[in-house]
């Protein structure tokens, strides 16, 4: 089973704040960001590894791709996993990723979303998903 530390949505992926408190307060050694998009942009994925202290390693991952892997990851490993919303981790859920916890980050209003408790709690909201 993998060693996922801290498993955290946010919707600016790595960023300062994150990268200090977020690895740090975990212990992470590997930031696991699991977005399509910035998989394959290579200037986003540049911009977030310039904040990320020396020895954290960090990879840019699809979706299906940490579906896929995640598993492989060796016991040494204390993953940071980042998603940009509750979506792509009931996604990663539903393909068996093992996630027991989500601290919620920043997470801009938008058309569409809708606010539901002052702190949210996106695990039940997830877990009412898988059992419908």
């Amino acid at each position: 089973m993998p060693n996922i530390v801290l498993s955290r949505i946010d919707e600016r992926l790595i960023h300062v704040r994150s990268a200090f408190s977020g690895v740090g307060f975990a212990g992470a050694n590997l930031v696991l960001v699991a977005n399509d998009e910035v998989a394959e942009d290579p200037v986003q994925q540049n911009l977030m590894e310039m904040v990320l202290a020396e020895g954290i390693a960090v990879r840019f991952w699809t979706l299906q791709k940490v579906i896929d892997n995640i598993h492989r990851a060796a016991d040494r490993q204390k993953i940071l996993l980042v998603c940009k919303t509750p979506a792509d981790f009931l996604t990663l859920v539903k393909g068996g990723v093992p996630v027991n916890r989500i601290n919620v980050g920043n997470m801009h209003y938008a058309n569409g979303k809708q606010q539901i408790a002052k702190t949210f709690l996106w695990m039940r909201a997830i877990s009412q998903h898988l059992t419908t």
